[in-house]
């Protein structure tokens, strides 16, 4: 019998559990970061995680993005709560670890770029929708953007980067999730295994390249790469990340499990790990682990802090924030701002 895992009716769990890998990818590839080229299993795991976690948590996003949401909606959803954490964020750095740092709003802090990214992506792509072929458009852009030397203005070069993730997204319908789960499931999974075999060689190879060409923040210089050699390895990129997005559905779980609630509550793991992170690089903790049980030890950890920040005061804390209320209206005029132009299509809970 056909398990349908698509229903307008219940909960989407296989996107829950998709969601509840990725956030716990994140905080993994944050905490090795320190240590990863001290040990090849660490080092193995950061390429793979980087090659597919974020751009599959962006395209997820431009798939839960056909709602209409006011620009009034946006900024109590996004804005404001980047305000605070950026202010969080602040103080644990000067007051806590004494990092030399300013409160740069149009920088962002640690991973709250993701915050700043998601507000232009809704902002723009009913209109960048309507022009043609505009996910090629995206794509050149993402590559053009390698030139420049930005760094993290705005979060300009990550937004650009990644933003063909969240378009593809936008346009995915939901019966091609089932498609490629349960059709494609023999190709996918040695699809998967393939690409992490490549990047196991990529990774032990020597080659002068790091994972940093996922990351979508640095230019090709800063990568000390040439103009075209740049340009084709950030190509190779989106092929790969692209491929991973679709082949590691096919190893998530269509049924509810003890796990999907951390894809439901990603936002408080997403927002909170950082700041548990900075703390602990700040010390040698996470800077002497090579030995086999202190990877697994570290990598339980990661998990055990995912499931502490999905609990309810994190995450009530979360909600009470992105619900503060919001009022543009004018004074004199009664005038409101106009809303967001509609990404169309339905919309599965969160």
């Amino acid at each position: 019998m056909k398990v349908k895992i698509m229903s307008t009716k219940s909960r989407n769990y296989f996107l829950d559990n998709y969601k509840s890998l990725l956030i716990v990818l994140v905080v993994t590839g944050h905490f090795i970061e320190p240590c990863y080229n001290d040990s090849p299993i660490l080092q193995l795991l950061k390429w793979v995680i980087f090659s597919f976690h974020m751009p599959a948590f962006i395209f997820i996003s431009g798939y839960f993005s056909k709602k209409k949401m006011s620009f009034e909606k946006l900024i109590q959803k996004l804005v404001i709560p980047y305000l605070v954490y950026e202010m969080l964020y602040y103080l644990l750095y000067v007051c806590v670890i004494h990092k030399d740092t300013g409160l740069y709003l149009n920088r962002p802090k640690f991973s709250l770029w993701y915050l700043m990214a998601l507000f232009f992506w809704r902002i723009a792509t009913p209109y960048i929708r309507k022009i043609p072929g505009n996910i090629f458009v995206a794509i050149t852009a993402g590559l053009l953007i390698g030139f420049t030397q930005l760094g993290n203005f705005f979060s300009i070069p990550r937004t650009l980067f990644f933003y063909p993730f969240f378009l593809a997204g936008y346009y995915f319908q939901e019966d091609w999730f089932e498609t490629v789960r349960k059709s494609w499931k023999p190709l996918t999974a040695g699809l998967a295994g393939f690409l992490t075999l490549f990047l196991a060689g990529i990774a032990v190879s020597g080659i002068h390249i790091t994972p940093h060409i996922f990351y979508g923040r640095y230019s090709y210089q800063d990568m000390g790469l040439t103009p075209g050699t740049g340009i084709l390895v950030r190509l190779g990129c989106y092929g790969i990340s692209f491929l991973m997005v679709f082949a590691v559905c096919a190893l998530i779980p269509a049924k509810k499990h003890f796990f999907s609630i951390l894809g439901v509550r990603t936002m408080p793991i997403y927002l909170f790990h950082g700041l548990v992170y900075s703390v602990l690089k700040s010390t040698p903790i996470l800077k002497n682990i090579d030995t086999l049980p202190e990877i697994f030890l570290l990598l339980f950890a990661c998990i055990l802090l995912s499931f502490a920040l999905a609990s309810k005061y994190p995450n009530q804390f979360v909600s009470r924030i992105s619900s503060l209320p919001v009022n543009f209206q004018n004074p004199i005029s009664g005038m409101r701002f106009p809303p967001v132009p509609s990404l169309g299509g339905r919309h599965h809970a969160q």
